[in-house]
């Protein structure tokens, strides 16, 4: 099992900057697959970025450019440092996991993650 702890979140105006944090505990692999999602109520979960063992980051079309993530191997931590926020962004970011390294192909499927986080609240809003 891998726990998966997030932070960061919450209320932000228009173009400002957000900061978030999942770290995994438990039995993470030198294998891996790690990343966000996010979900309004209105939208199906939609991918946003990830990081994978021995391979280069994947963004959304939506926020590359904007949002940069990254990962602490000693802190088994990722990080998602989101710049130029829009009130598109606004939804509820979710950590996921994989213990192996997926192929490009199926990083944006939600389906292809075995461990989840409990989710933090973004809300872009003046």
């Amino acid at each position: 099992q891998v726990q998966l702890l997030e932070s960061g979140g919450g209320l932000v105006q228009p173009g400002g900057s957000l900061r978030l944090s999942c770290a995994a505990s438990g039995r993470a692999s030198s294998s891996y697959t790690m990343g966000w999602f996010r979900q309004t109520p209105e939208k199906e979960r939609e991918f946003v970025a990830i990081v994978r063992s021995g391979g280069a980051p994947s963004y959304a079309d939506s926020v590359r450019g904007r949002f940069t993530i990254s990962r602490d191997s000693a802190k088994n931590t990722v990080y998602l440092q989101m710049n130029r926020l829009e009130p598109e962004d606004t939804a509820v970011y979710y950590c996921a996991y994989t213990n192996s390294r997926l192929i490009l192909s199926r990083v944006w499927d939600g389906e292809n993650y075995d461990f989840w986080g409990q989710g933090t609240q973004v809300t872009v809003s003046s």
